[in-house]
C-alpha cells in the first residue's frame, strides 16, 4: 500500500460502478480500470457518491475493490485507492472500519454524517472516533448539500492535526473559506477540490487537486488543466479548461452518475447505463442531448 499523504494530490477519479440486470459487472469494472490506469489519473475513489456506495452491499464492496486491484495488478500500473464510506451512526461506521481494515486499499473516504445535523463538535468528535480506530488514513469529505451539516474552517483545522487525517474532499460550495483553508492548514493536509464545475478556480487558488466525476471523459484535458497551473501557464490552463468545462454542466443535468454512465455506455467502456434504484437512468431529451455531444467530439478528434 501506499503513503496516503504524499499522493493525495493531482486528478483523482471517483470511478462509477458498473451494474448489469442488477449486479455488478465485473467485465465493465476490469475494463475502466485498465482504462484509466493509461491515464494520467493519480488515484481512484470506490464505492462513493459517484459509485453508488450506499446501493452497495458489503460483498459487492469488497468485490469491487478486489477487482479493480486485480485488474491494477495484471495491467502494470497500481493507483492509490481510497474506499468511500459514509454513515450517521459513529459506532457503526467503526465496525466498517473493522470488516474493511485487511482490503487491499490505502486510505478511506469518510463523509460527514448525514440527517443528524451535529454540531461542530459532535463533527470533530466523530472524525477524531474514526481516525483514532480506522487502519488506513481517513481522508474528510464535506458535501453539506448532500449531508444537511458543514464542517467549519476551525473544525477541519482542528481534525487536520490528527495523525491519521490527511486531506479534504472539498464541496462546502464557498470559494472564500476555501481559499482560507488552503491558506492555515498545516503542511502535509491535502485539499482537493470536488466540485467539478469549479474546478479550474479551485486549483488556480492552491488546491492540491480534484475529484472529479467529469474527468472519466477527455480525463488527459481535465489533468492537463492542474499540470499547466503547476507550470505558472494560466492561460494554457484556462484554454485546457474551457475545452471542458461544457462537460461538467452535462454531466450534471441530472442526478449524477446516471449521465456518466450514459456516455460511458454509449463510448464502449461500459455494457450497460444501469443505475440502481433511487436512481434511474437518463431521460430521452439529456440522452439525445449527450448523443450530440459525443458525436461532435468524435468529430472533432477525428
Amino acid at each position: 500500500m501506499t503513503d496516503l499523504g504524499q499522493h493525495l494530490q493531482g486528478l483523482w477519479l471517483p470511478l462509477v460502478t458498473p451494474f448489469r440486470d442488477g449486479v455488478l459487472d465485473e467485465t465493465s469494472l476490469r475494463r475502466l480500470t485498465r482504462h484509466y490506469t493509461r491515464q494520467p489519473v493519480d488515484g481512484f475513489i470506490l464505492g462513493a457518491t459517484s459509485g453508488e456506495g450506499m446501493t452497495l452491499r458489503s460483498g459487492e464492496l469488497e468485490r469491487l475493490v478486489a477487482t479493480v486491484r486485480e485488474a491494477m495488478a495484471t495491467d502494470g500500473r497500481n493507483v492509490p485507492l481510497c474506499l468511500g464510506l459514509s454513515g450517521a451512526d459513529t459506532q457503526r461506521l467503526k465496525d466498517l472500519l473493522d470488516e474493511t481494515a485487511d482490503w487491499p486499499i490505502d486510505g478511506y473516504l469518510i463523509a460527514s454524517p448525514y440527517y443528524l445535523r451535529p454540531s461542530q463538535r459532535g463533527l470533530a468528535a466523530h472524525f477524531e472516533a474514526l481516525a483514532d480506530h480506522a487502519a488506513w488514513p481517513l481522508v474528510l469529505y464535506n458535501i453539506p448539500y448532500r449531508t444537511g451539516v458543514n464542517i467549519d474552517n476551525d473544525t477541519l483545522l482542528r481534525l487536520a492535526g490528527h495523525p491519521n487525517i490527511v486531506g479534504l474532499k472539498d464541496c462546502g460550495a464557498s470559494r472564500e473559506r476555501t481559499i482560507a483553508l488552503l491558506r492555515d492548514r498545516p503542511a502535509g493536509f491535502r485539499v482537493l477540490t470536488g466540485e467539478d464545475a469549479h474546478a479550474h478556480d479551485a486549483l488556480s487558488d492552491g488546491a492540491d487537486g480534484a475529484i472529479l466525476l467529469s474527468a472519466h471523459l477527455e480525463t488527459a484535458t481535465f489533468a492537463a488543466v492542474r499540470s499547466e497551473l503547476k507550470r505558472d501557464n494560466a492561460e494554457a490552463a484556462l484554454a485546457r479548461w474551457r475545452e471542458v468545462s461544457e462537460l461538467t454542466r452535462l454531466l450534471f443535468a441530472e442526478p449524477s452518475p446516471a449521465p456518466a454512465k450514459y456516455w460511458l455506455w454509449r463510448t464502449g467502456l461500459i455494457d450497460s447505463a444501469e443505475v440502481r434504484l433511487p436512481m434511474v437512468e437518463v431521460g430521452a431529451e439529456l440522452a439525445g442531448t449527450l448523443d450530440r455531444e459525443i458525436a461532435r467530439r468524435v468529430a472533432v478528434a477525428a
